[in-house]
């Protein structure tokens, strides 16, 4: 069954509609959707290669994107979308951790955390409400959004055939440590 929807995604990662998919799920998992870009960023960089750099530009600029439509959220309209989404994860504690953390360490806790399995919704809420500058909040997210999109490209780029054919034969593994990071960053947000 795994192996025909991997087929299945496969598939659709290489039609023309993919790169809205992905711009689209880019923008909304960094202000309110649950999934990382990268559950379609990976295969549609193994069904084209060759567009590996245009993918990760197109997920850093709409994750960016997102996170200022994040930054909106915490900053103006707390009550009624920010705390619905904080409700949902059950992440009020992380939430206010985080705030204290940007007024502690700023820009710092943007590029590190925007490299973690940390939902990165919860970031860019903390930093509106922490009314966190949002030049500076851009900048950092433009740099750690980045280097993580081009990193996932650039591995696949260069090392695609040997990780396609590793997802291909290990595929129930592959997707249980996905569950688990996706359970674990998660989780991780009701400890920080």
């Amino acid at each position: 069954m795994l192996n025909r929807l991997y087929a299945r995604v496969l598939r659709h990662a290489a039609s023309p509609n993919a790169p809205w998919w992905l711009v689209a799920l880019a923008f909304a998992e960094a202000s309110f959707f649950p999934l990382p870009p990268e559950t379609l960023l990976v295969p549609m960089v193994l069904s084209r290669r060759d567009k590996a750099w245009v993918y990760a530009a197109l997920c850093t600029g709409a994750s960016v994107l997102g996170g200022i439509l994040g930054w909106i959220i915490g900053a103006f309209l707390l009550e009624h979308l920010a705390l619905p989404i904080v409700h949902f994860y059950h992440a009020e504690h992380t939430l206010t951790a985080l705030q204290d953390k940007f007024r502690q360490w700023g820009v710092w806790i943007i590029l590190l955390k925007g490299l973690t399995p940390i939902p990165y919704k919860f970031v860019t809420i903390a930093s509106g409400m922490a009314h966190f500058a949002l030049l500076p909040f851009i900048v950092a997210s433009l740099v750690t959004r980045g280097v993580r999109f081009f990193l996932v490209a650039g591995l696949l780029w260069k090392f695609g055939a040997p990780i396609q054919d590793f997802l291909e034969r290990r595929l129930p593994l592959v997707m249980g440590v996905f569950a688990v990071l996706l359970v674990g960053g998660l989780l991780a947000l009701r400890y920080l």
